[in-house]
């Protein structure tokens, strides 16, 4: 999931609502999240990336995923973002 940043009102709401604490308020990323500011901006702009438009129930696993730290490497880009040498985001 990514939030637009050109459509977020900074209401917060979607903070409140994520079941693992996954969404923070922009001005309160911590300091090793912050490349995921561009990274979700990019997302954003993807149309195979499509919004959510209405509440819906967690993923099955998501308990088990929040305690996960390292997961950038699992992510699985859109061919069109992935990098030109075919390697893994670090």
């Amino acid at each position: 999931m990514v939030i637009h940043p050109d459509e977020c009102i900074d209401c917060s709401i979607c903070v409140a609502e994520c079941p693992v604490g996954a969404i923070v308020n922009a001005t309160e990323i911590p300091e090793g999240q912050k490349e995921f500011i561009e990274l979700n901006a990019r997302l954003a702009q993807h149309p195979d990336w499509t919004r959510i438009r209405r509440p819906k129930p967690p993923m099955s696993e998501h308990e088990k995923w929040a305690s996960v730290q390292s997961k950038r490497h699992l992510l699985q880009l859109p061919q069109a973002m992935r990098p030109l040498d075919g390697k893994k985001p670090s």
